[in-house]
Order: structure tokens, then sequence, then C-alpha cells
């Protein structure tokens, strides 16, 4: 590949520089023919390269194509909507434009692919690579007669979209599919926890206060099982506070019932006679 690689730069260098090989070249190829077979590739590195042998069954056609947008034809359906535009998007470059014209032209061959050779103010160049698939010397998948300028299947055609060529067909993709694992856990039943007890209602909660005398009763014998031993110590006491405290005696009047039964005061006992001597006086 090494006289390919200067080939290829001598061609770049003659675009760059605009010298008289060039020009000549693209005032020849403009005026003649839009679409005409060659002998020999312009560019053979870059034929080679994308498939073009010297043998029976392989052609090279350059063709031009219209620069810049392409003008829709003149109408003389009078004046209505559907008219009223001037330029159309085709949807393809000029290089796919190019693929189809030619092969519409050489419809027994099948495009295998193109190449850009040059251009001016008006025009762009390609030379477009055909294969005969009747012949025995063509036996490449690429050259099965198959339409594939037209579905996009060219290096032009799949440079409007995604590319359909570097995807599996529909059915190494199931078998993909079938093969991988999934992609998930499986589903494993949970298993439910215990349940928080709930609160109690308001209603059973008003209603609580009313068992608490069963609780009393069931605790009063275990604070009061021994009253003999309390009371001693409440006879003990009870001297001390009738000599200590007289006033204490008027507060505790249950406390003292048990050590000395009442006695009448003084100040009680004097009443009645107070009384009867100022009913007299009045």
């Amino acid at each position: 590949m090494g006289a390919y690689k200067y080939i290829t730069q001598t061609l770049q260098k003659q675009y760059k520089e605009r010298d008289a090989v060039y020009r000549n070249k693209i005032m020849q190829w403009r005026a003649g023919p839009a679409i005409s077979r060659i002998e020999r590739p312009s560019n053979i590195s870059r034929a080679r390269t994308l498939g073009y042998q010297a043998k029976q069954g392989y052609i090279v056609v350059r063709a031009r194509v219209d620069k810049g947008r392409r003008t829709r034809r003149k109408t003389m359906g009078g004046r209505k909507h559907k008219n009223n535009y001037r330029f159309v998007q085709p949807q393809m470059s000029h290089q796919a434009i190019v693929e189809q014209r030619v092969n519409r032209l050489f419809r027994n061959m099948e495009v295998l692919n193109s190449y850009w050779v040059g251009e001016d103010g008006n025009y762009k160049f390609y030379e477009v690579i055909l294969a005969d698939p009747a012949k025995p010397s063509v036996n490449i998948s690429s050259a099965i007669r198959g339409g594939k300028a037209f579905r996009g299947l060219t290096s032009a055609g799949n440079s409007r979209g995604p590319s359909k060529k570097k995807g599996d067909n529909k059915k190494l993709r199931r078998k993909k599919l079938q093969a991988t694992p999934y992609h998930f856990t499986p589903y494993v039943k949970k298993v439910k926890a215990e349940a928080v007890p709930r609160p109690a209602p308001k209603q059973a909660q008003k209603a609580a206060p009313a068992k608490a005398p069963a609780q009393h009763q069931h605790v009063a014998p275990a604070q009061h099982s021994s009253p003999a031993q309390h009371a001693p110590a409440q006879h003990q006491h009870a001297p001390q506070h009738a000599s200590n405290a007289p006033a204490a005696q008027h507060g505790s009047h249950a406390h003292d019932a048990h050590a000395h039964p009442a006695k009448p005061s003084e100040h009680e006992a004097h009443r009645p006679a107070e009384h009867a001597k100022h009913e007299h006086k009045k």
C-alpha cells in the first residue's frame, strides 16, 4: 500500500492548490455527459478500499449532481397552497442521489459503493463502483442484486440515519435474548411481621378507672398483711403527740380516737351556761 499512500497525497494536493491538471479534469467532466462509464477509476486507492477489482464483472461510472438545494418542477395547477413552495428537501445526500441515478441506468448490476472525485461551483462529481452478480468472477455477498442503493444499505445511504447493518437480524436477537439470564431477581414472598398492638379505644380508657378497686383489694392485703405490727407503733406514738403537741389532737381525730376516748373541752362545757346567762339578761 505504499504507492496508494502517495497517490492519495497527490490528489489531495491538486484539489487544495487547484492546479492546472485538476482544473482541466473538471472542465472535461462538466462538458461531458452527466453519467458516463470509464475504463479505470480516477482514485485507484479509494476504489480498491471500497471493493473494486480489475476483473470481469466490475465497472466504474462517473456521474455529476447539481449542488445546493433541489428546486421543484413548475406546475400548471393554478395558485394553490400545495404548489406554494420552491425547493424540495429529499432527505438524502448528493452521493446517495448519484448512486440511485446510476443504478436506474445499469439495472442488471448492484452498487457496491461510491466516492467523491471533485467539484466546482455548480456540480459535484462522484464515481460509483458496480458489480454484476451473474459473472462467476464476482463471488462476494455484497454484489447480490437487492437494490441496496434504494434501501439505504450503502455507506452513503447509512449516513442519513442510524446504521441498520451493525445490528443483528431478528432471529439472532431472539436467540441472544433467550440465552441471556434474567436481569432481575425472582420474586420471593415476604413474611409478614408481627402486628403491633393497637392502642385501646377511648371508651375503654374511660372505663379503666372502674377496675381500680379490684386492684386495690388485691394490693391492700399485701400492705396491711400484719396489722398487729403497725398497731403498737401507733400506741407508742400516741402519748408523745398528746403531751408534746396538744394542737395536733384537733387535726387528727381519727388517730386519737383509737388511743383515748373523746372528752368535752372546757370551752364546750361552759358554753351552755353562757348562753343561759345571756338569755336571762334579755
